[in-house]
């Protein structure tokens, strides 16, 4: 039986918290940002809690992530 291999996709955008919660970054972070004021554009590297659905999807992709 081979290894399971991680999805490195989803491994840069998906991390587990201490708590347990499944996290990813905001969308669209790198879009236009020059144009934007910083204010805004800080706002971007926010993370926020996956929605419950993905547990399952995520978990399937990262073998090796505790979820």
């Amino acid at each position: 039986m081979p290894k399971m291999k991680t999805h490195k996709g989803a491994a840069a955008r998906y991390r587990v918290s201490g708590a347990g919660k499944l996290l990813r970054m905001k969308r669209h972070s790198s879009h236009l940002r020059r144009k934007k004021p910083r204010s805004v554009s800080r706002t971007y590297s926010d993370t926020v809690a996956a929605d419950p659905g993905a547990r399952k999807r995520v978990a399937k992709l990262l073998p090796g992530l505790k979820t």
